[in-house]
């Protein structure tokens, strides 16, 4: 992890991110937080829908607003980290919190894709789940929340370590 960390740090990245001045690192600091901010407000739309919430509006209608939010939310998330992390990311390798991120946006993103291959998710644009499968949304919905809840706190967390 070490190795990782200080080649991303020597990066041109990592030299830019510390070389062009105070302002660099806020502003980048700033568009992690708006993106971070639209993924998680997409999801916890969609997913509470998935959970049950909000019936009497069609799953199809929520997902066709709130997958594309969060998709370029994430897009801008993990972009903006990258040079965050890059900006002392040898400094990270003994915070604990970092081992919490990471394995919890991949556990996300392996449930995204999880929900993409499921039946009911392929389904949900011409019809609404059946009990069963709304059962199997419900689980992946809170799956997503936990996960993404976690991401956000241990990210949040990072720097108070």
């Amino acid at each position: 992890m070490y190795e990782l960390m200080a080649w991303l740090q020597g990066s041109a990245l990592g030299h830019a991110m510390r070389e062009n001045g105070v302002w660099t690192y806020g502003i980048v600091n700033l568009v992690h937080i708006l993106g971070v901010a639209s993924l998680f407000g997409a999801v916890l739309v969609l997913d509470l829908r998935l959970l049950g919430v909000w019936r009497r509006i069609s799953l199809s209608a929520i997902s066709e607003a709130t997958v594309p939010v969060a998709a370029i939310g994430f897009a801008v998330a993990a972009t903006s980290g990258l040079g965050l992390l890059a900006t002392k990311g040898t400094e990270y390798v003994g915070n604990p919190f970092i081992y919490i991120k990471f394995p919890a946006i991949g556990l996300g993103l392996l449930n995204v894709i999880a929900l993409n291959v499921s039946s009911a998710w392929r389904q949900h644009k011409t019809r609404e789940p059946t009990p069963c499968e709304q059962s199997t949304l419900a689980v992946m919905g809170g799956i997503s929340l936990l996960c993404w809840l976690t991401a956000i706190t241990a990210g949040r967390m990072i720097g108070y370590w």
